[in-house]
């Protein structure tokens, strides 16, 4: 990685949210890849305690420390959101008051809103689908539709400050999306 790329994001700060159960490389390999940009990047889950990843939806791997709970999370103190999947990591967060608001609030100020595999529930169920084109988990696709929002099956998709992507295999274009647009805010 260049000079340029290692500080790039120098000055950057970038939320995660997440709870028990996301997927694993779809938090860690941006938080680290983003960090090794020269972002500050924070994880920030329900209750504060450190959460749970899964390999697969199925297999548990590792615990990561958190950095607060999410009535901690301060939106207007980071430049972008980011929103691992998972399917019951995404599955309680859509249902999630505090989770809701936080990504509503990051769209509504113009932050970057990354949203990759499961992740999109919560941006469904926040109700910011509406008229939006986006991408997610194929299984994800009639709930978009039924939300309001235009499917499409593309490796990402960025609609305005929205960046979604459908998986893990996904993860190096994501990553690039959420820098290009914190390059360009």
């Amino acid at each position: 990685m260049s000079e340029t790329a290692t500080t790039g994001l120098s000055g950057r700060r970038i939320a995660i949210i997440a709870g028990d159960y996301f997927e694993e490389v779809e938090l860690t390999t941006p938080r680290d890849d983003l960090t090794a940009r020269g972002a500050e990047v924070k994880v920030f889950a329900p209750e504060g305690d450190s959460i749970q990843a899964m390999q697969g939806d199925t297999d548990k791997s590792i615990t990561v420390d958190v950095d607060g709970s999410l009535d901690d999370l301060d939106v207007s103190a980071f430049d972008a959101v980011v929103i691992p999947g998972g399917t019951v990591n995404a599955d309680h967060l859509r249902t999630n008051a505090t989770a809701q608001k936080a990504v509503s609030a990051a769209l509504e100020a113009g932050k970057p809103v990354a949203v990759i595999c499961h992740g999109p529930w919560l941006l469904v169920s926040a109700g910011l689908v509406q008229g939006r084109r986006l991408t997610s988990f194929p299984s994800l696709a009639d709930d978009v539709r039924n939300a309001g929002g235009e499917w499409v099956d593309e490796e990402v998709v960025v609609d305005g400050t929205l960046i979604t992507s459908r998986n893990p295999d996904d993860l190096p274009a994501f990553v690039d999306a959420i820098a290009t647009a914190l390059q360009a805010g």
